[in-house]
């Protein structure tokens, strides 16, 4: 049984810092990839950041700009967004992910999803 647990969400001021966590456990601890996607209301799922169990990363650079970080755990089968520079359109529910991914960017390629936190960024 595969398990993908996202927590660290909450509501925030412009400027401020969120970081978000992901507990994978049972089958979803064998694949290669871990990544996060977000989904605002009224839009498509887009993804956000992934970074492969040796370490290398990607970003969606026209969502990120330099404010985020995606670090992971292998021993603790656990990966992490740091947040930084919060803005209101970086609103929405987050959503963890685990897969072989062989297009990263893809969501297709994930097989094992959380069932999201959501970040809300208001004044």
């Amino acid at each position: 049984q595969a398990q993908i647990i996202e927590s660290g969400g909450g509501s925030v001021q412009p400027g401020a810092s969120l970081r978000l966590s992901c507990a994978a456990s049972g089958r979803a601890t064998s694949v290669d990839t871990m990544g996060w996607f977000r989904q605002a209301p009224g839009k498509e799922r887009e993804f956000v950041a992934a970074i492969r169990r040796t370490g290398g990363t990607w970003y969606n650079t026209d969502v990120v700009l330099g404010r985020f970080v995606i670090a992971r755990d292998n021993v603790k089968n656990m990966v992490f967004l740091q947040m930084t520079g919060l803005k209101p359109e970086d609103t929405a529910a987050y959503f963890c992910a685990a897969g072989w991914a062989l297009q990263i960017m893809d969501s297709n390629g994930y097989e094992y999803w959380g069932q999201g936190t959501q970040v809300t960024v208001r004044s």
